[in-house]
């Protein structure tokens, strides 16, 4: 097994999901954006939240993650929930979707910036990206210290120009930081 899979699997070890993991916000709060029917991906799933959610809401859903941990977490929550998904072992970055092959993709606190347009190219025409990660600009050491895992400010926006925006939410530093969406920055877009 590959040092980095180690890490991830080990991360899982440490952090054992709870009966139902959460969705992403950029989900929740836009869940009226999704469509009816369609399949829906989960890229870099971890414990699979925004998978769970989608495939209650009819959704055909494949759940895709580097750690085997996680995948099988979230295959055994999904059974005892009896929910239908698709989850798997994927390396994310060496093997990207298929082009135009999802209604809905779906990225929570995951960025490597080579794949984003290999994202765009596996939507179909009307599919929508739902996007949520950390930025630069925190007022707390939530999420990664990397500046390679972390966006720059307007980042998310200009690596997704080719989409139609529909909604986009990053507050950074300004006004009172107590109060707001702080740390993270948050897309919906339409191919």
């Amino acid at each position: 097994m590959p040092d980095k899979q180690q890490q991830w699997n080990q991360r899982y070890r440490d952090n054992n999901p709870v009966d139902t993991p959460s969705p992403a916000l950029v989900l929740t709060e836009n869940a009226h954006l999704l469509p009816e029917q369609g399949n829906a991906l989960d890229l870099a799933c971890g414990f699979g939240g925004n998978a769970l959610f989608m495939a209650k809401r009819g959704l055909h859903v494949v759940a895709w993650d580097y750690s085997d941990v996680a995948i099988e977490q979230l295959k055994q929550l999904a059974e005892r929930q009896k929910i239908k998904l698709l989850a798997e072992v994927h390396d994310v970055v060496l093997d990207t979707p298929a082009d135009q092959s999802f209604d809905v993709i779906v990225v929570s606190h995951f960025l490597d910036r080579s794949i984003i347009s290999d994202l765009i190219n596996a939507l179909k025409p009307g599919g929508l990206l739902f996007y949520q990660t950390f930025v630069n600009e925190k007022v707390n050491d939530i999420g990664p210290g990397n500046p390679d895992f972390l966006l720059k400010a307007n980042e998310l926006l200009e690596l997704t120009s080719s989409l139609r925006i529909l909604v986009y939410r990053e507050e950074g530093l300004v006004g009172n930081v107590e109060q707001g969406f702080r740390n993270e920055a948050l897309l919906v877009a339409q191919r």
